[in-house]
């Protein structure tokens, strides 16, 4: 798969690569997650994101979805390389109108640009929320 090296895309995958994606444009929005969920789904503090709609996003190899309930009680899909099993992408292909990809997954990382910090009711304490964000305590 080719990398997309401008502005106007983004691409990505899992650690061992056998997970890809390419996004074409820019996100529709960036932050950072810090629910509960998010924060157990990656043994980190928060989840750095990126949405997209699903027209504009391709993946390639196969993902291993888990479903669980989220915060607003649909259920919230996030898949993962089941060979090394590096969390790469939020939603259901095929089914959904947009995707977040998972800012940690990027190829080039200095193109993500986050601009909201959600659910920070549910940071903890040790974790910061970087300085010019616009901060929800839930989702927006």
């Amino acid at each position: 798969m080719a990398i997309i090296e401008n502005s106007k895309g983004h691409s990505g995958g899992c650690l061992c690569g056998a997970l890809r994606y390419e996004a074409e444009g820019e996100p529709l929005f960036a932050g950072y997650c810090y629910c509960a969920d998010c924060r157990k789904a990656s043994g980190s503090a928060f989840v750095p994101f990126m949405g997209f709609p699903s027209g504009a996003v391709r993946f390639s190899g196969q993902s291993q979805k888990f479903a669980s309930k989220a915060a607003n009680g649909n259920e919230a899909v996030r898949n993962s390389c089941p060979i090394c099993g590096g969390l790469v992408f939020g939603g259901e292909v095929g089914k959904d109108k947009s995707f977040t990809i998972y800012a940690g997954s990027l190829d080039d990382p200095s193109s993500f640009r986050p601009t909201v910090a959600i659910f920070t009711r549910d940071r903890p304490a040790w974790a910061v929320i970087p300085p010019d964000l616009k901060i929800f305590d839930r989702a927006p």
